[in-house]
C-alpha cells in the first residue's frame, strides 16, 4: 500500500465561503481513481500533547502502489485543484508511506 497524506493550512484572509469552497474542491480529490480510499476531514476533536491540530484540512489517499499515486499526480482533477486553489494555503505538507 501507498498512503499519501497532504495537509493544509489556509491563508487567514479567507471567507466562510472561500474555505467551503475549499473543502468541497478537496472532496473531488477523493473521487479520482485508482485511489483504494480517500478522505479529506478538519482535525479532530482530541486533545494529547503530540497532536498538532493547527492545520484547515487534510486529505488522505491510500493507493495499491506509489504508480497508482503517480497516475493520481497528473490526474486533470488534480491537476485543477492544484491551479484553481494553490493561492487558497499558506502552506501545504505532505507525507507518503510505503
Amino acid at each position: 500500500m501507498f498512503v499519501h497524506t497532504v495537509f493544509f493550512w489556509l491563508e487567514k484572509n479567507l471567507s466562510a465561503e472561500q474555505r467551503q469552497a475549499f473543502y468541497q474542491a478537496a472532496k473531488t480529490l477523493t473521487e479520482i481513481q485508482p485511489s483504494v480510499a480517500a478522505y479529506v476531514g478538519k482535525p479532530a476533536n482530541t486533545d494529547r500533547p503530540v497532536i498538532d491540530r493547527t492545520y484547515d484540512y487534510s486529505l488522505t489517499c491510500i493507493f495499491e502502489n506509489k504508480a497508482d499515486q503517480d497516475a493520481y499526480q497528473d490526474d486533470p482533477v488534480h491537476l485543477e485543484f492544484i491551479d484553481k486553489h494553490a493561492k487558497d494555503w499558506a502552506r501545504v505538507v505532505v507525507y507518503d508511506a510505503e
